[in-house]
This record gives C-alpha cells, sequence and structure tokens, in this order.
C-alpha cells in the first residue's frame, strides 16, 4: 500500500546512504489509488498534498482500529466502528476554523465549525505583500446578499448575513496555500506576486479565538513553482530539523542554500 512505500521513501532519505531519492516506488503505488496522478503530465503540488495526507491519514486510522480490536477480541460480536477518525497525520496536521455567520435583520449569531489541513489564501495584490496581506484579506469579515444569503432559523426566511471566520485550533504544523493561479478579467492566470513571508515568529493570535493553542510558528519549509497554467517545475526548500540550514530539493539536486535564498518569488506552499 502507499504508506508502507511511503515509510520506505522516508527511510531511504533519512538513511543517508544515497546522495538523492527516487520517489518512483510511492508514485507507482499511489498512482494506483488516485488514477489522476499516474499520468506523467502536469499537477497540482496542492491538490497532490491534500491526497497524500488523506490517504496516510485513513491507512493510520486503519491500522489503530485494527489495534483497538484486536485489543477488546474477547468483546462479545464484532467490532464494527472505523476507529475515533484521529490519526499521526489529524493530530499533525489538522485545524479548526468557525465561522461567525450574523443576521443582519435579527442580529442572531451562528457558528459553523469546519476542520482544515491547508488553508487557501488569496493574494490580495499583483505585485508585492506579505503573508500577514493575505492572512487579513482570509479572515476579513464578509457580507453575504443575494444568491447567497443564509436563511435565519431565528428570524425565517433568507437574509442578508456578514461572515467571519476564526481559528479555534491551530495545528502543530500549518500548511499555507498561495491561491497563484486565480481567475482576473475572466481569465484563469497565475499571480506571480512577490509574498514575503516571516522565518520565525508568525504570529497567528489575531485570528484566532482565546481558546486556541498555539498561535507563533517558524518556517520549515517551502514548495516552489515556476512556470504558468501550462507548465512549469516544483522544487522545495526544508529546513534540516537537527542542523537548521536549510537544503534546496530540485529533482536530483540536493543542496545547501543560505536562508537568504529562501525568500523566494515562487512560493506556492508554505509549512509553519
Amino acid at each position: 500500500e502507499s504508506a508502507t512505500a511511503f515509510g520506505c521513501l522516508m527511510s531511504d532519505m533519512w538513511l543517508g546512504e544515497f546522495d538523492c531519492v527516487s520517489p518512483e516506488a510511492f508514485h507507482s503505488v499511489f498512482g494506483k489509488r488516485y488514477p489522476a496522478f499516474s499520468r506523467r503530465t502536469q499537477h497540482d503540488a496542492q491538490e497532490f498534498l491534500i491526497c497524500v495526507l488523506d490517504d496516510l491519514h485513513e491507512a493510520f486510522k486503519e491500522v489503530r482500529a485494527q489495534l483497538c480490536q484486536g485489543r477488546h477480541s474477547s468483546d462479545a460480536g464484532p467490532s464494527t466502528g472505523s476507529g475515533s477518525g484521529t490519526s499521526i497525520i489529524t493530530k499533525l496536521f489538522e485545524g479548526q476554523l468557525s465561522y461567525g455567520i450574523r443576521c443582519l435583520k435579527c442580529k442572531a449569531l451562528t457558528d459553523r465549525p469546519e476542520s482544515f489541513t491547508v488553508l487557501s489564501l488569496p493574494i490580495p495584490s499583483t505585485r508585492m505583500c506579505s503573508l500577514q496581506d493575505c492572512l487579513e484579506c482570509f479572515f476579513q469579515p464578509d457580507t453575504l446578499t443575494r444568491n447567497n444569503q443564509i436563511h435565519c432559523y431565528w428570524c425565517g426566511g433568507n437574509q442578508d448575513a456578514t461572515v467571519k471566520a476564526s481559528i479555534t485550533k491551530a495545528p502543530q504544523i500549518i500548511i499555507f496555500h498561495l491561491k497563484r493561479f486565480a481567475w482576473q478579467d475572466k481569465h484563469r492566470r497565475k499571480l506571480s506576486t512577490t509574498v514575503c513571508y516571516p522565518f520565525s515568529d508568525l504570529d497567528l493570535s489575531p485570528y484566532s479565538t482565546v481558546y486556541c493553542n498555539k498561535a507563533e510558528y517558524s518556517l520549515c519549509a517551502v514548495v516552489n513553482h515556476v512556470g504558468d497554467l501550462d507548465y512549469g517545475h516544483y522544487t522545495a526548500f526544508c529546513k534540516h530539523s537537527v542542523t537548521k540550514h536549510w537544503y534546496s530539493f530540485d529533482d536530483a539536486q540536493v543542496t545547501k542554500i543560505p536562508d537568504s535564498a529562501v525568500q523566494a518569488d515562487t512560493a506556492y506552499l508554505l509549512f509553519y
């Protein structure tokens, strides 16, 4: 299965016996489960990442359920549950948002929770902005009118409303997806905006509730995309967890890079 192939890939990478390691075996197994990624064509790194995390979550959740079933095998009757729905993936990557929806007629407030593993952030500029600008844009209140009206339980009927998101549970590792592929003037194109992102002390408390368990983060990896909508090339910058040195991963080339090189105009996914 793909989880086993992924484990072998991680082992090969960390053992340090090779100058570079090919993920061919993992890609082959993963492609059987997700045929869209089996073809050697252009794919989106964010979509691939979500599928990998979902696949690993299901595999590890399944193992946990089997262990629980084996531990209680003396109980009468077979186990029908699939476990609690948690795994090492959800413990590391899953956060919680709450959307506060306020009816503009009766002022009633309703909270709608939603879990996430990747936050897709809009880029509010075409030239230059900061990650904080992207976060401000994502978390700013929005007004729901016309076709987007809500059906208010309290006053009845469809009503205009405001909605505002906040983080109620911050994950240990938070992933930001910069929405570079966007619609502009009825055409979809890639935004080449320079997004400046901090290396440390990223403070999420302005976007979090008082119950949020973690607020400040440090950058640990970046996925870059060079190219446009029809073709491109992905590379990655990763920070070694022990030496704290940054490395660039570009196909078979793995090189040590200075910290200054990590701030790149091509950033697409940010891991904190």
